[in-house]
């Protein structure tokens, strides 16, 4: 990522200029991290017990 900045007249970032690249792969950072915000209360269930249900399932 190679950010360009735009500043005010006192050296001051105010803006940031992006690649269309670097936008859209932080857009898809962001909303990974709201769906994990979202699900932060959600049970779950351990790596054990899914690969024991799959086994079962005949899915390994």
């Amino acid at each position: 990522m190679q950010p360009q900045f735009i500043v005010n007249e006192k050296g001051e970032r105010v803006s940031v200029i992006l690649s269309i690249e670097d936008y859209n792969e932080l857009l898809e950072e962001m909303e990974d991290l709201t769906t994990i915000a979202s699900r932060a209360g959600e049970p779950t269930t351990p790596h054990e017990q899914v690969i024991a249900e799959l086994k079962a399932d005949g899915l390994l």
